[in-house]
Protein backbone atom coordinates (compact mmCIF):
# COMPACT_ATOMS: atom_id res chain seq x y z
CA UNK A 1 0.00 0.00 0.00
CA UNK A 2 1.06 3.42 -0.99
CA UNK A 3 2.64 5.17 2.44
CA UNK A 4 3.52 8.35 1.42
CA UNK A 5 2.54 11.83 -0.72
CA UNK A 6 4.10 15.06 -1.49
CA UNK A 7 2.74 18.53 -1.30
CA UNK A 8 3.83 21.18 -3.48
CA UNK A 9 3.21 25.32 -2.04
CA UNK A 10 4.18 27.05 -5.24
CA UNK A 11 4.65 30.74 -5.12
CA UNK A 12 6.24 34.08 -7.05
CA UNK A 13 9.98 33.16 -5.67
CA UNK A 14 10.29 29.80 -4.25
CA UNK A 15 8.67 26.54 -4.57
CA UNK A 16 7.63 24.98 -0.70
CA UNK A 17 7.70 21.13 -1.03
CA UNK A 18 6.49 18.54 2.05
CA UNK A 19 6.53 14.98 2.29
CA UNK A 20 3.79 13.37 4.18
CA UNK A 21 2.47 10.85 5.53
CA UNK A 22 -0.98 9.80 5.00
CA UNK A 23 -2.39 10.81 8.29
CA UNK A 24 -0.68 13.91 7.89
CA UNK A 25 2.57 13.94 9.76
CA UNK A 26 5.09 15.80 7.76
CA UNK A 27 8.06 13.40 6.72
CA UNK A 28 10.57 16.40 5.12
CA UNK A 29 10.35 19.59 3.80
CA UNK A 30 12.06 22.23 1.73
CA UNK A 31 12.45 24.04 -1.17
CA UNK A 32 13.65 24.99 -4.21
CA UNK A 33 13.80 28.85 -6.25
CA UNK A 34 10.59 29.07 -8.62
CA UNK A 35 12.55 29.73 -11.95
CA UNK A 36 10.21 32.03 -13.99
CA UNK A 37 12.38 33.27 -17.08
CA UNK A 38 10.97 31.92 -20.29
CA UNK A 39 7.27 32.12 -19.10
CA UNK A 40 7.86 29.71 -16.04
CA UNK A 41 8.94 26.71 -18.76
CA UNK A 42 10.55 25.00 -16.16
CA UNK A 43 9.39 25.49 -13.37
CA UNK A 44 7.14 21.93 -13.78
CA UNK A 45 10.41 20.07 -14.81
CA UNK A 46 12.37 21.66 -11.84
CA UNK A 47 9.27 20.04 -9.43
CA UNK A 48 8.99 16.62 -10.58
CA UNK A 49 12.81 17.05 -10.49
CA UNK A 50 13.49 17.88 -7.04
CA UNK A 51 10.42 15.39 -5.93
CA UNK A 52 12.61 11.98 -8.05
CA UNK A 53 15.26 13.03 -6.11
CA UNK A 54 13.76 13.05 -2.83
CA UNK A 55 12.21 9.53 -3.75
CA UNK A 56 15.59 7.89 -4.55
CA UNK A 57 17.17 10.06 -0.90
CA UNK A 58 14.24 7.95 0.72
CA UNK A 59 14.60 4.80 -1.16
CA UNK A 60 10.81 5.23 -2.26
CA UNK A 61 9.36 3.14 -5.70
CA UNK A 62 6.48 4.61 -7.52
CA UNK A 63 4.12 1.86 -5.40
CA UNK A 64 5.27 3.86 -2.20
CA UNK A 65 3.75 7.36 -3.74
CA UNK A 66 -0.15 8.24 -2.82
CA UNK A 67 0.24 11.14 -5.57
CA UNK A 68 1.36 14.73 -5.45
CA UNK A 69 -1.24 17.60 -4.78
CA UNK A 70 0.28 21.15 -5.90
CA UNK A 71 -1.02 24.78 -4.90
CA UNK A 72 -0.56 27.29 -7.27
CA UNK A 73 -1.27 31.22 -7.96
CA UNK A 74 -3.96 31.14 -10.39
CA UNK A 75 -7.52 29.53 -10.97
CA UNK A 76 -7.95 26.15 -11.45
CA UNK A 77 -11.09 24.03 -11.92
CA UNK A 78 -11.42 20.38 -10.96
CA UNK A 79 -9.75 19.06 -13.55
CA UNK A 80 -6.73 20.64 -12.91
CA UNK A 81 -6.95 22.90 -15.53
CA UNK A 82 -4.96 26.43 -14.51
CA UNK A 83 -6.65 29.30 -16.40
CA UNK A 84 -3.47 32.05 -16.61
CA UNK A 85 -1.29 32.18 -13.76
CA UNK A 86 0.05 35.93 -14.92
CA UNK A 87 3.04 36.08 -12.20
CA UNK A 88 4.03 32.74 -13.50
CA UNK A 89 4.01 33.40 -17.27
CA UNK A 90 1.90 30.29 -17.60
CA UNK A 91 -1.46 30.27 -19.77
CA UNK A 92 -4.07 27.77 -19.83
CA UNK A 93 -2.73 24.11 -19.30
CA UNK A 94 -3.64 21.41 -17.39
CA UNK A 95 -1.50 20.61 -14.33
CA UNK A 96 -2.69 17.45 -13.54
CA UNK A 97 -1.21 15.89 -17.00
CA UNK A 98 1.72 17.68 -17.18
CA UNK A 99 2.82 17.45 -14.08
CA UNK A 100 1.78 13.69 -13.92
CA UNK A 101 3.68 13.47 -16.95
CA UNK A 102 6.72 14.47 -15.98
CA UNK A 103 7.03 12.49 -12.34
CA UNK A 104 4.95 9.30 -13.11
CA UNK A 105 2.68 9.92 -10.35
CA UNK A 106 -0.89 10.98 -9.96
CA UNK A 107 -1.31 14.92 -9.34
CA UNK A 108 -4.13 16.96 -8.39
CA UNK A 109 -3.40 20.77 -8.67
CA UNK A 110 -5.77 23.97 -7.00
CA UNK A 111 -5.52 27.14 -6.47
CA UNK A 112 -2.82 28.45 -3.85
CA UNK A 113 -5.52 30.07 -1.50
CA UNK A 114 -8.15 27.40 -1.93
CA UNK A 115 -5.17 24.86 -0.92
CA UNK A 116 -4.04 26.62 2.06
CA UNK A 117 -7.53 26.50 3.58
CA UNK A 118 -7.65 22.86 2.96
CA UNK A 119 -4.51 22.87 5.44
CA UNK A 120 -5.93 24.57 7.63
CA UNK A 121 -9.18 22.76 7.70
CA UNK A 122 -6.90 19.52 8.10
CA UNK A 123 -3.92 20.11 10.23
CA UNK A 124 -4.59 24.14 11.22
CA UNK A 125 -7.14 26.56 12.87
CA UNK A 126 -9.85 24.73 11.03
CA UNK A 127 -9.30 21.02 12.44
CA UNK A 128 -12.42 19.52 13.17
CA UNK A 129 -14.59 21.49 10.89
CA UNK A 130 -16.28 20.40 7.88
CA UNK A 131 -17.60 24.36 6.20
CA UNK A 132 -15.45 26.63 6.63
CA UNK A 133 -13.97 29.64 5.02
CA UNK A 134 -10.75 30.92 5.28
CA UNK A 135 -9.45 34.24 4.66
CA UNK A 136 -5.58 35.30 3.61
CA UNK A 137 -4.83 38.36 5.12
CA UNK A 138 -1.76 39.67 3.29
CA UNK A 139 -0.70 41.60 0.53
CA UNK A 140 -4.19 40.94 -0.90
CA UNK A 141 -7.06 39.16 0.67
CA UNK A 142 -7.65 35.62 -0.43
CA UNK A 143 -10.20 32.87 0.56
CA UNK A 144 -10.87 29.34 0.50
CA UNK A 145 -14.24 27.92 0.74
CA UNK A 146 -14.77 24.36 2.22
CA UNK A 147 -18.56 23.00 1.82
CA UNK A 148 -18.64 19.28 3.39
CA UNK A 149 -15.32 19.03 3.76
CA UNK A 150 -14.30 19.80 0.23
CA UNK A 151 -13.37 22.65 -1.74
CA UNK A 152 -15.68 25.02 -3.77
CA UNK A 153 -13.13 25.75 -6.63
CA UNK A 154 -16.35 27.19 -9.02
CA UNK A 155 -16.74 26.80 -12.90
CA UNK A 156 -12.98 28.01 -13.35
CA UNK A 157 -11.50 27.64 -10.45
CA UNK A 158 -12.41 31.33 -9.31
CA UNK A 159 -14.68 30.18 -6.52
CA UNK A 160 -13.22 31.66 -3.25
CA UNK A 161 -12.06 35.01 -4.95
CA UNK A 162 -13.79 37.13 -1.38
CA UNK A 163 -11.31 40.25 -2.19
CA UNK A 164 -12.83 41.08 -5.23
CA UNK A 165 -16.52 41.26 -3.48
CA UNK A 166 -17.54 45.00 -4.24
CA UNK A 167 -17.81 47.11 -0.86
CA UNK A 168 -17.60 50.32 -1.53
CA UNK A 169 -19.31 52.22 -4.39
CA UNK A 170 -17.33 55.87 -3.99
CA UNK A 171 -13.38 54.51 -3.93
CA UNK A 172 -11.54 56.39 -7.03
CA UNK A 173 -8.47 54.10 -6.76
CA UNK A 174 -8.49 50.77 -9.06
CA UNK A 175 -8.19 47.61 -7.25
CA UNK A 176 -4.75 45.08 -8.78
CA UNK A 177 -8.21 43.23 -10.70
CA UNK A 178 -8.99 46.59 -11.96
CA UNK A 179 -12.44 47.20 -10.43
CA UNK A 180 -13.16 49.73 -8.24
CA UNK A 181 -14.00 49.06 -4.13
CA UNK A 182 -13.02 45.86 -4.17
CA UNK A 183 -12.64 44.61 -0.35
CA UNK A 184 -9.05 43.90 -0.80
CA UNK A 185 -8.28 47.53 -1.00
CA UNK A 186 -9.81 47.83 2.48
CA UNK A 187 -9.01 44.53 4.34
CA UNK A 188 -5.49 43.56 2.98
CA UNK A 189 -2.19 44.79 4.66
CA UNK A 190 -1.53 47.40 1.86
CA UNK A 191 -5.73 48.10 2.28
CA UNK A 192 -4.97 48.92 5.89
CA UNK A 193 -2.01 51.13 4.92
CA UNK A 194 -4.65 52.59 2.41
CA UNK A 195 -7.17 53.44 5.29
CA UNK A 196 -4.49 54.76 8.01
CA UNK A 197 -3.04 57.43 5.43
CA UNK A 198 -6.13 58.63 4.67
CA UNK A 199 -7.16 58.89 8.10
CA UNK A 200 -4.00 61.11 8.80
CA UNK A 201 -4.89 63.35 5.95
CA UNK A 202 -8.08 64.03 7.17
CA UNK A 203 -8.06 64.30 10.76
CA UNK A 204 -5.39 66.36 12.81
CA UNK A 205 -5.39 64.23 15.87
CA UNK A 206 -2.26 63.31 17.56
CA UNK A 207 -1.26 59.27 17.02
CA UNK A 208 2.02 57.86 17.03
CA UNK A 209 1.44 56.53 13.37
CA UNK A 210 2.51 60.15 12.56
CA UNK A 211 6.39 59.42 13.44
CA UNK A 212 6.64 56.92 11.32
CA UNK A 213 6.18 54.17 8.71
CA UNK A 214 2.94 52.95 8.44
CA UNK A 215 2.26 49.18 7.47
CA UNK A 216 -0.82 47.05 8.83
CA UNK A 217 1.56 45.92 11.46
CA UNK A 218 2.17 49.62 13.26
CA UNK A 219 -1.28 50.09 12.93
CA UNK A 220 -2.30 47.40 14.99
CA UNK A 221 0.20 47.73 17.40
CA UNK A 222 -0.95 51.28 18.11
CA UNK A 223 -4.35 49.46 18.85
CA UNK A 224 -3.39 47.48 21.40
CA UNK A 225 -1.42 50.60 22.59
CA UNK A 226 -5.03 52.71 22.91
CA UNK A 227 -4.38 55.09 19.81
CA UNK A 228 -7.41 56.41 19.15
CA UNK A 229 -6.83 57.15 15.76
CA UNK A 230 -5.47 53.87 15.16
CA UNK A 231 -8.31 52.32 16.77
CA UNK A 232 -10.80 54.72 14.29
CA UNK A 233 -8.74 52.70 11.35
CA UNK A 234 -9.47 49.63 12.97
CA UNK A 235 -12.89 49.89 12.97
CA UNK A 236 -12.99 50.53 9.71
CA UNK A 237 -11.33 47.76 8.92
CA UNK A 238 -13.41 45.64 10.60
CA UNK A 239 -16.83 47.07 9.59
CA UNK A 240 -15.43 46.10 5.56
CA UNK A 241 -14.21 43.04 6.60
CA UNK A 242 -17.16 42.02 9.35
CA UNK A 243 -19.74 43.06 6.30
CA UNK A 244 -17.95 41.09 3.60
CA UNK A 245 -17.70 37.81 5.02
CA UNK A 246 -21.90 38.24 6.42
CA UNK A 247 -22.40 38.73 2.71
CA UNK A 248 -19.95 35.17 2.26
CA UNK A 249 -21.45 33.44 5.26
CA UNK A 250 -25.35 33.90 3.30
CA UNK A 251 -24.23 31.98 0.50
CA UNK A 252 -22.11 29.08 1.92
CA UNK A 253 -23.04 28.91 5.91
CA UNK A 254 -19.53 28.06 7.56
CA UNK A 255 -19.64 26.78 10.71
CA UNK A 256 -15.82 28.84 10.81
CA UNK A 257 -14.11 31.52 9.71
CA UNK A 258 -10.14 30.82 9.42
CA UNK A 259 -8.31 34.11 9.57
CA UNK A 260 -4.69 34.33 8.36
CA UNK A 261 -2.10 35.63 6.42
CA UNK A 262 0.69 38.55 7.85
CA UNK A 263 -1.99 40.88 9.28
CA UNK A 264 -3.24 37.88 11.67
CA UNK A 265 -0.23 38.25 13.28
CA UNK A 266 -2.01 40.49 14.89
CA UNK A 267 -3.52 38.07 17.09
CA UNK A 268 -6.96 38.03 18.82
CA UNK A 269 -7.62 41.66 18.61
CA UNK A 270 -8.31 41.35 14.73
CA UNK A 271 -11.24 39.00 15.25
CA UNK A 272 -12.76 41.13 17.81
CA UNK A 273 -13.16 44.15 14.87
CA UNK A 274 -14.35 41.76 12.21
CA UNK A 275 -17.26 39.82 14.70
CA UNK A 276 -18.55 43.47 16.52
CA UNK A 277 -19.28 43.99 12.47
CA UNK A 278 -20.27 40.68 11.13
CA UNK A 279 -23.12 39.77 14.54
CA UNK A 280 -24.94 42.83 13.14
CA UNK A 281 -24.94 42.26 9.31
CA UNK A 282 -25.10 38.24 8.54
CA UNK A 283 -28.14 35.85 8.55
CA UNK A 284 -29.33 34.58 11.63
CA UNK A 285 -28.26 30.91 9.87
CA UNK A 286 -24.63 31.95 9.96
CA UNK A 287 -24.96 34.10 13.42
CA UNK A 288 -22.86 31.35 15.52
CA UNK A 289 -20.11 31.08 12.97
CA UNK A 290 -17.00 30.66 15.10
CA UNK A 291 -13.98 33.04 14.42
CA UNK A 292 -10.18 32.06 14.54
CA UNK A 293 -6.72 32.56 14.21
CA UNK A 294 -4.95 30.55 11.32
CA UNK A 295 -2.10 28.02 13.18
CA UNK A 296 -0.29 26.46 10.16
CA UNK A 297 1.66 29.94 8.90
CA UNK A 298 3.37 28.87 5.88
CA UNK A 299 3.33 25.47 5.80
CA UNK A 300 -0.40 25.54 5.09
CA UNK A 301 0.12 25.27 1.85
CA UNK A 302 2.15 22.49 1.34
CA UNK A 303 -0.72 20.44 3.87
CA UNK A 304 -3.28 21.35 1.78
CA UNK A 305 -1.81 20.56 -0.97
CA UNK A 306 -0.77 16.96 0.16
CA UNK A 307 -4.84 16.74 1.39
CA UNK A 308 -5.98 17.00 -2.20
CA UNK A 309 -4.26 13.91 -3.14
CA UNK A 310 -6.61 12.09 -0.43
CA UNK A 311 -9.82 13.59 -1.87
Amino acid sequence: MAEVLFGVDLGGTTVKLGLFDRDGNVLDKWEIPTRKEENGRQILPDIAQTIKDKMNEKGYSDQDVMGVGIGVPGPVDNAGTIYKAANLGWGVMNINEELGALTGLTVKAGNDANVAALGEMWKGGGRGYCNMVAVTLGTGVGGGIIVDGRLLAGATGAGGEIGHIHVDDEEQDACGCGNHGCLEQYASATGIVRLAKRALQQSGQDSVLRNGEISAKTVFDAVKAGDALAMEIAEKFGEYLGKGLAAVAAVVNPEIFVIGGGVSKAGPVLLDYIEKYYKPYVFHGSRDAKFALATLGNDAGIYGAARLVLD
